[in-house]
């Protein structure tokens, strides 16, 4: 069974008192930047390269923003997990 090329996502809510901030961002997008295809962002019908600080920050995430995480291929679920759980703690503030 090929596991490659088939898009996995999830919905998360942006629980920390600032938001999706700069150093927030950088951290997704360090995770992101290990993946091996695409890691996206989308709020709003917005879509973002999560790897990039500056992408991120454009989608203005505040406090109770819905987003979802987007992954082009099931070999980075990891980087998936790593994402979400990093944003379901609120960014370890």
């Amino acid at each position: 069974m090929d596991n490659t090329l088939r898009e996995i996502s999830r919905d998360l809510k942006i629980i920390n008192d600032l938001g999706l901030h700069a150093r927030a961002a950088a951290m997704i997008a360090k995770l992101a930047q290990n993946a091996k295809a695409k890691v996206w962002i989308i709020k709003d019908g917005e879509k973002v390269d999560a790897s990039s600080v500056i992408d991120i920050l454009t989608l203005a995430c505040v406090k109770d923003s819905k987003v979802q995480l987007r992954i082009d291929d099931r070999l980075d679920l990891d980087v998936l997990n790593d994402i979400v759980e990093l944003v379901e703690s609120g960014f370890g503030e």
